[in-house]
């Protein structure tokens, strides 16, 4: 438990996180709180607790998960998001979650950065397992992408991202996005205003 903040554990590629990113930054902000970054390899999580991954769910399941749900989620949210599962949502996230691990040890705006990638990932069908484009996003916000990208690939930057999962699964966090306020889990970002409520209390 980390006092003053938000914690944020999430997938780099996670489609609720992205719903719910602007919302849990107002609500951070608006309560004083840091929001803690805690990007993980959601697969293992998910398993851990007896969860299954996309892969193995049935077709009916996925298609109202990546169709209705995200779609009235969107509309309530005010987000842009694409029709249909995004091209390269299968691919390593391994990259794009290490540069938020290093931006957030760096000191830099993780929360952006972090909007970024799910942003163009969601609303623009994006590749975010491309060096290349994660380079660029970076650098659209004024951050040295050669640096953070050598810094992401650094045993100690792939160290806290296992120990992220490892956390996430000790904490029995079973899917993306959770929070923890004050230790209190909160998982799904259909849970942003229970902790607007909470914060204010």
């Amino acid at each position: 438990m980390t006092a003053n903040t938000i914690e944020y554990f999430y997938s780099a590629h996670s489609a609720f996180a992205y719903l719910g990113s602007k919302r849990v930054m107002e609500i951070a902000a608006a309560a004083g709180r840091k929001l803690l970054h805690k990007p993980v390899h959601l697969g293992p999580v998910v398993s851990a607790v007896g969860g299954k991954t996309f892969a193995e769910r049935t077709p009916e399941h996925v298609a109202y998960f990546f169709g209705r749900e995200i779609e009235r989620w969107a509309e309530f949210r005010d987000v842009p998001v694409i029709d249909f599962r995004p091209t390269y949502h299968d691919e390593d996230m391994t990259l794009a979650s290490c540069m938020l691990i290093a931006a957030q040890t760096q000191g830099l705006d993780v929360d952006r950065l972090a909007h970024l990638i799910l942003e163009v990932h969601w609303r623009d069908d994006a590749d975010i397992s491309d060096p290349a484009l994660l380079s660029e996003l970076a650098t659209s916000l004024g951050i040295d992408a050669a640096d953070l990208v050598k810094s992401a690939g650094s045993e100690p930057i792939q160290k806290i991202y296992r120990d992220n999962t490892a956390e996430a699964i000790e904490r029995s966090v079973f899917g993306s996005p959770t929070y923890f306020v004050d230790g209190d889990m909160y998982y799904g970002q259909d849970h942003l205003e229970l902790i607007e409520r909470a914060l204010a209390a």
